[in-house]
């Protein structure tokens, strides 16, 4: 099963013919893509399941006819037993950014971590769930692809923002703080935090 997000609602990719019976399911067969996005983008839709009895194949598809773009972040530990948060756009967030041709999806996500934060000493522990989501670039729909990671470091040094990266503040919370924080984020972003927090 896929997720993708659209304005925090999601579209769930399934084989399940009983999604496909419910109001907001649709055969994959017989929709167009940029109408049932532009019913998210119109708030005329909260959830949709697109079904088909072969998700991978979906899937492949999907991808062909909307483009991905990738990315890495990580949710980074410190030895302090504290988790460090971005505050970007009027949201708390996980640090992340694109992943460069030819780089290595977990170099990519050290990288990203160190340069929008300041951060230096990260190691990838896991793997945490990979995100989607669609955006529009230059009034062309995108799949946003994010692979995450959980990272810990000894360094417990004041974060120091990417502030031409639109981040006003990063920051070291306490892990109940981070939820509280994270609560009120992306969807994507409280799935990620979810599936490492239930892992503890």
């Amino acid at each position: 099963m896929y997720k993708v997000f659209v304005n925090d609602n999601p579209i769930i990719f399934t084989d399940s013919i009983l999604d496909l019976e419910k109001e907001n399911g649709y055969h994959y067969d017989f929709i167009t893509i940029n109408e049932i996005i532009h019913k998210f983008k119109t708030n005329k839709l909260k959830t949709a399941f697109f079904y088909c009895d072969n998700v991978e194949k979906m899937w492949n598809d999907f991808t062909k006819k909307i483009t991905p773009i990738y990315a890495a972040g990580g949710l980074v530990e410190n030895s302090n037993d504290e988790l460090l948060l971005i505050y970007r756009l009027n949201k708390w967030d996980l640090p992340k950014g694109h992943i460069e041709p030819g780089e290595q999806k977990e170099t990519a996500a050290i990288r990203e971590v160190e340069e929008e934060c300041g951060i230096s000493g990260l190691k990838i522990n896991k793997t945490l769930p990979t995100t989607y989501h669609i955006i529009s670039v230059q009034n062309q729909y995108k799949l946003k692809v994010v692979y995450w990671y959980e990272m810990s470091t000894e360094d417990t040094t004041t974060p120091k923002p990417q502030l031409e990266e639109s981040i006003t503040q990063a920051v070291w919370k306490d892990k109940k703080t981070s939820q509280k924080h994270l609560a009120q984020s992306y969807a994507n972003i409280q799935l990620v935090f979810n599936a490492y927090y239930n892992d503890k």
